[in-house]
């Protein structure tokens, strides 16, 4: 009897692995022990943590002086007065970056979160609705499908003008298409299983079928696509800002100060370096992660 028991603890004890005594395997704890397991995803994480450190220090404790000319103070290269240099007109460097941190978070967030829920609700509707309403909306997408992301921000931009909300809006609408046409694939996929089924069989209501078994079964391509789109909506800012077209002087911005150095970039390369790697490390840790997030929710790739 003794001899059952400590077989059957061990069992159990074996079923529980690494989550823990009288923990129970759930989707989202197997999604993220194997995030965990994906080193390429860890350092796209601490990436990420590190670039919202810097934006929530660029929003709240950035010197009310930043945007301030110093003229005496110009293109000096780091020491310890300043960390990063200074640029043509005297200004902090690291400053104007941290400072520029919150403006490519809130496009790259707010834009892509506008982007995903329109499209997604447009490609819900198109992949439920299967009829002339789904064609005629798939057909749009189609068509703006055919311009690539920035150059279909930029045509955006020269219709409504520079500023920050004008870019928040271009580079929204340019990403609404790919969240639209990924929406309507995964709701055609959906859609043909046995619990939508069975819930049409017994009377369901289309918007509770829609809202309670087909969006949550969605959810995890929509965070992925997201998270990749980000960094996409961060690079098509800052190079909207080097064109000009983004917030206007003095306001920091990477895209800007980047635009600003490339006159002294022999003279002075730090001017262009450190806006450069924020962008190129900011980017890199969204698109890790969106691949980490990727590969954790594929059940096929999810280690055992």
């Amino acid at each position: 009897m003794r001899d059952h028991v400590a077989a059957s603890g061990t069992r159990t004890a074996r079923a529980n692995g690494p989550l823990g005594k009288g923990a129970q395997r759930t989707f989202w704890r197997d999604m993220a022990r194997s995030f965990r397991r994906n080193p390429a995803g860890m350092v796209g994480l601490i990436l990420v943590l590190v670039f919202l450190v810097a934006a929530a220090w660029g929003e709240v404790a950035t010197p009310a002086g930043t945007n301030r000319t110093h003229l005496a103070s110009r293109l000096r290269a780091p020491s310890a007065q300043h960390l990063l240099g200074t640029d043509g007109q005297g200004r902090d460097i690291l400053n104007r970056v941290l400072a520029g941190a919150p403006l490519a978070l809130a496009v790259g967030v707010l834009s892509v979160a506008g982007g995903a829920l329109i499209g997604c609700t447009l490609g819900l509707i198109a992949g439920y609705y299967q009829g002339k309403v789904g064609a005629v909306i798939m057909r749009v997408v189609d068509a703006l499908l055919a311009f690539p992301t920035l150059l279909l921000a930029l045509a955006i931009m020269a219709t409504l003008g520079a500023g920050l909300t004008n870019v928040m809006i271009a580079v929204g609408f340019s990403t609404l298409p790919r969240f639209a046409r990924m929406m309507q694939a995964e709701v055609l996929t959906i859609s043909g299983r046995e619990f939508v089924t069975a819930a049409r069989s017994i009377g369901a209501p289309v918007r509770a079928i829609l809202v309670r078994h087909v969006l949550p079964n969605a959810l995890s391509s929509v965070l992925v696509m997201a998270t990749l789109y980000v960094s996409t909506a961060i690079l098509a800012e800052a190079t909207l800002d080097f064109l000009g077209l983004g917030p206007q002087p003095p306001t920091p911005s990477w895209g800007s100060m980047i635009n600003d150095g490339s006159s002294v970039l022999q003279l002075a390369p730090w001017v262009v370096l450190f806006p450069g790697l924020a962008i190129t490390l900011t980017v890199l840790g969204f698109s890790l992660v969106g691949d980490g997030l990727r590969d954790a929710l594929d059940t096929r790739l999810r280690e055992r």
